[in-house]
């Protein structure tokens, strides 16, 4: 007794008070246990593995047996058993290394384990002088596994929306759901991963082992399309790879469509598909098309009752997938106007058009109880809408100009098999919200119309407005390339031919090697004090969409102040400019977002080292466009976040363009010291992939 408390105040005094006697180990708990990675559980819940498991567990010694410096040892015994084909009981024990408390011990399983059965195990902890319970004692519970040593077989694929070609070659076809059905003999697949050529990729559950599965697939793009495919089975064995074939033709042209190009003494509307539209008396045929679409004439509404055309009769079954679109330009924006409806019982089964929010008028497209606004309608300004229900996902979407606008909202359609409606939609008092202002080119899919056909739909081919090659100049001028306006050249301005004749020093010591001009067989040359050249007057409008290229290089490695090479101004400030400002090493656009000095700019950049003279310069290009309210600025084709910004209203700008400087108090300044080459000027905004062509000698092809 005596010993006994002393060696406790000895302990005591040290600082702690420990223990003497050892406590077993805690019994596992059947969370940390797990076989082959896959959770412990038994029964129906009973995991498959691929291969011989590797057993674990996680185990602990009670931290009140610890001493000092000690690092609480421990060990795990596992014991593994299950019936032979003979009925037979076999077991199997192992014994771990130690480790410290709180490690997960394993066990790998011998290669002798059978296949297709049932394995059980439990395991208890050992510190060297004690052991805890077994797992499955007391409230824990047995572990199972089955080792499953065979592979499923291949999936059989089948579609009936896009059969193999050696059934039928072309099938319809792009924005046209097809449904994959995916099929493996093997009973004991769970899962199929698949991917379709150009995607998309993924892994699909089946709803019980054995099961087929079938996904739905929407082809983007016509051509030759695969899908492979491979079964997963329950322990994670894969098929071999199953390939399906098929080939996808063009989507299919629109169930109605009304150019509105009719004469101007028409009363009604032609269709080139579907039935022909008559004409309220509030329709005026002949008015203008938007510029560069292949629409040639439109017809105007005037707001009134009588503002409408119809087929009286239905354009599609919108409770299934379908598309409407056209060109619309509203002559006011400050009340609700429909573009397209379909009537329902008393109001209609969807309506396109414009409604007026606290937040100002927007873009929408209504449906089955869904409302998808977006976009920013202006008097005047002609903008694509397209509205889609897609039937399989359940979602309406909006497009406006060619891009999703808003959110896609879940709808559920009526029954809406009334008159379709052009500048108007049914209400509880009769038709409303008539639309006052031009509509073009009405049409409806049955369809989904994929986002590369709404972009085309909404495309408006960019017009060449000048292309200046800076090769020659007569007189100070240097010509345009069709014979429109030249640009003239100011003081400290020459045109830089380079060599007549080929000239190689290391051939030809008496030679003096003269670099090449930037494109072609010359470049403008700034001296970077008084140097520039300028327009007529202004050659894009900054009011609406316009797109500027031009090749420049910098004369200096480090330039001293900002150098503008390209800028138009207004009657107060520039309207725009693109320049080199050397403290951060970009070049930047520069937009204002009014005509007034010191008004508000957007300002984007691309980081660009100083040229110093040397290389081939870059190819910088300018688009703003107007339809979707952005500005971009591009570096030897190719723009970034950094270089894209939000400009919801341009404003049109008087000056000239000029080339080589901008703006400063009453004067000008930030003169370009360096070279200049292949200006181009086009109304509308260049696509991503039309940019890459600007600067090379030659305008690009808008295909």
């Amino acid at each position: 007794m005596v010993g006994s408390c002393v060696a406790a105040l000895l302990a005591t005094a040290a600082g702690t008070a420990y223990a003497v006697d050892n406590l077993p180990p805690n019994q596992p708990l059947v969370q940390d246990l797990q076989s082959g990675g896959k959770p412990c559980a038994t029964g129906d819940d009973t995991p498959y593995v691929s291969a011989p498991p590797r057993l674990s567990a996680v185990l602990y010694d009670p931290e009140e047996d610890n001493q000092p410096s000690e690092s609480s040892p421990i060990s795990g015994e596992f014991e593994a058993w299950w019936t032979d084909a003979a009925g037979v009981k076999q077991q199997r024990t192992y014994t771990t290394v130690t480790l410290s408390s709180g490690s997960r011990l394993y066990w790998t399983m011998p290669n002798d384990i059978p296949a297709n059965t049932v394995v059980s195990w439990h395991v208890r902890a050992n510190d060297g002088k004690a052991t805890s319970p077994w797992s499955d004692e007391g409230d824990g519970s047995v572990c199972s596994f089955v080792y499953d040593d065979v592979s499923p077989e291949k999936a059989a694929i089948t579609s009936p929306e896009y059969p193999n070609p050696e059934d039928v070659f072309w099938v319809d076809g792009v924005g046209v759901y097809g449904h994959f059905t995916m099929d493996s003999p093997s009973d004991d697949v769970v899962s199929y991963t698949y991917g379709f050529l150009g995607g998309p990729y993924g892994t699909v559950s089946a709803a019980r082992p054995g099961a087929p599965v079938t996904i739905p697939y929407l082809p983007l793009s016509a051509g030759p399309k695969s899908l492979t495919v491979r079964a997963i089975d329950r322990s994670g064995r894969s098929s071999g790879e199953s390939r399906y074939d098929f080939n996808v033709q063009a989507g299919r042209a629109p169930v109605a469509r009304w150019k509105l190009d009719d004469p101007a003494d028409s009363g009604s509307a032609a269709a080139e598909s579907g039935t022909a539209a008559r004409a309220g008396t509030g329709v005026t045929f002949g008015g203008p098309a938007p510029t560069g679409t292949t629409a040639t004439a439109t017809v105007g509404l005037d707001g009134s009752d009588h503002a409408f055309l119809t087929p009286d009769a239905p354009a599609t079954d919108i409770r299934k997938t379908f598309a409407v679109s056209a060109w619309v330009r509203p002559a006011e924006t400050d009340r609700n106007m429909t573009v397209l409806s379909q009537d329902a019982d008393g109001a209609p089964g969807f309506d396109l058009g414009l409604r007026h929010q606290d937040s100002g008028p927007a873009w929408s497209f209504t449906i089955g109880g869904a409302q998808v606004s977006g976009g920013a309608p202006e008097t005047g300004e002609w903008a694509h809408l397209l509205g889609l229900y897609d039937a399989e996902t359940g979602k309406a979407r909006l497009y406006v100009n060619g891009h999703e606008a808003g959110t896609a909202a879940d709808a559920t359609p009526a029954d809406a098999a009334g008159a379709f409606q052009i500048g108007r939609a049914l209400g509880a008092a009769g038709y409303g919200d008539q639309w006052h202002g031009d509509i073009g080119d009405v049409q409806v899919h049955d369809r989904v119309v994929v986002p590369d056909e709404v972009a085309e739909l909404a495309y408006r081919k960019p017009k060449l407005l000048g292309h200046w090659s800076l090769e020659n100049a007569t007189d100070g001028v240097s010509p345009e390339q069709s014979d429109g306006a030249p640009l003239r050249l100011g003081a400290g301005a020459s045109i830089y031919r380079g060599s007549d004749s080929s000239c190689i020093p290391d051939i030809d010591p008496d030679c003096t090697y003269v670099p090449p001009p930037l494109v072609g067989d010359g470049h403008l040359l700034l001296d970077g004090e008084s140097g520039y050249a300028v327009a007529d007057g202004p050659v894009v409008d900054t009011g609406d969409s316009f797109t500027l290229g031009v090749v420049v290089r910098l004369a200096d490695s480090e330039p001293a102040h900002p150098m503008t090479v390209l800028s138009q101004a207004g009657e107060h400030t520039d309207a725009f400019k693109v320049r080199y400002e050397p403290s951060t090493h970009t070049w930047q656009l520069v937009m204002p977002e009014k005509d007034e000095a010191g008004a508000p700019e957007k300002v984007v950049s691309q980081i660009v080292v100083a040229d110093g003279g040397e290389g081939q310069g870059h190819r910088l290009a300018v688009v703003y466009d107007d339809a979707t309210d952005t500005i971009k600025l591009y570096v030897d084709g190719y723009t970034n976040a950094q270089a894209t910004a939000s400009l919801p209203n341009g404003w049109h700008s008087t000056g000239a363009l000029q080339i080589g400087r901008a703006r400063s108090g009453d004067g000008w300044g930030e003169y370009l010291h360096g070279d200049v080459d292949e200006v181009q000027a086009y109304s509308g905004a260049l696509r991503d992939r039309d940019v890459l062509g600007l600067g090379h000698g030659t305008d690009p092809c808008l295909c």
